[in-house]
């Protein structure tokens, strides 16, 4: 959840700053007044002149400091990227039969299998299950339950950990399945009293 907000922030600030820029280039193109520190005040100016170009042709220091510092942009770019294309959902299980083979589960299956038996609880009026790279690689749930209005709580998590959770981590035979369980209540309508 942290990962998805900041990853959204920074792609807000980053599209906010590139319109503005972009948009007050644009408008100084176009003929608009801009105020007078602004660094580019008619549509023949140029991003770097002549004079800036090679003002420090001279030292050493310039271009490895320039060069550097273009591929620290780059690199951060590309972990970006990178982290934004990983997985963060597994694509199947590996299921141990016993007979000295294994088997390929898909998570779609589990999760479906998992949200079904929760779904079927007393006190649940709706069951949704995702499952998520755990530590060291092992799946974990995450799973988020809507209660009728008349269920206890305590008592729908209960029957959810020893029911469906451990049912789904006994037929894969995984040593743990932890979860994260998040339990809403279904709104009900008002009664009329009279």
């Amino acid at each position: 959840m942290r990962r998805g907000v900041v990853n959204r922030v920074l792609t807000g600030i980053t599209g906010l700053l590139l319109l503005v820029v972009g948009g007050t280039v644009l408008a100084v193109g176009l003929g608009a007044t801009v105020p007078s520190w602004w660094p580019y005040t008619s549509s023949h100016d140029v991003l770097l002149t002549r004079a800036e170009r090679t003002r420090w042709r001279d030292a050493g220091w310039w271009w490895p400091a320039v060069l550097g510092a273009l591929a620290v942009l780059v690199l951060l770019a590309l972990w970006w990227l990178t982290a934004l294309l990983r997985r963060r959902r597994p694509a199947e299980i590996t299921v141990d039969t016993a007979d000295g083979d294994v088997a390929r589960l898909r998570t779609r299956a589990l999760e479906s299998a998992l949200a079904a038996e929760a779904g079927r609880q007393d006190g649940v009026a709706h069951a949704e299950v995702l499952l998520t790279r755990g530590r060291r690689g092992a799946p974990a749930a995450r799973a988020g339950l809507r209660l009728d209005p008349d269920a206890d709580p305590a008592t729908a998590l209960t029957d959810f950990t020893t029911g469906a959770l451990a049912h789904a981590r006994t037929s894969t035979g995984l040593p743990a399945l932890p979860a994260e369980v998040r339990l809403t209540g279904v709104r009900h309508r008002p009664e009329r009293v009279s």
